[in-house]
């Protein structure tokens, strides 16, 4: 797991674990960064089943409650298939343009 920080927003980056690994690390480090937009960028997967994106949701679910921003980056999720609670885009500049938009909802209290 590679942790990138730019301006708000973390860059976690998986490399060779598991998502359900990976999901427990952010959880455990998730203190450092729950103040931050957080991008998770899942590109260097294969494939990704439905079950193991929908392991994302609880802790996107209390980020966003907490008025900050999570999205998932991966180009091989079945968007049909995804929860619909996530915000999975295919690639990095659609996360960071996603950050932005729903930054420019909150300001304006959307």
């Amino acid at each position: 797991m590679i942790i990138d920080q730019k301006e708000n927003t973390s860059i976690i980056t998986q490399e060779k674990a598991t998502s359900i690994e990976l999901i427990k690390k952010i959880q455990a480090l998730y203190p450092k960064f729950k103040n931050n937009n957080i991008i998770v960028a899942l590109t260097s997967l294969e494939a990704i089943s439905t079950d193991e994106v929908a392991e994302f949701l609880q802790i996107s679910k209390t980020h966003r409650a907490s008025k900050h921003s999570f999205v998932i980056v991966s180009s091989k999720i079945d968007l049909d298939e995804a929860p619909e609670d996530l915000a999975i885009v295919p690639t990095l500049q659609e996360a960071h343009d996603l950050i932005e938009m729903e930054v420019m909802e909150r300001d304006l209290g959307l």
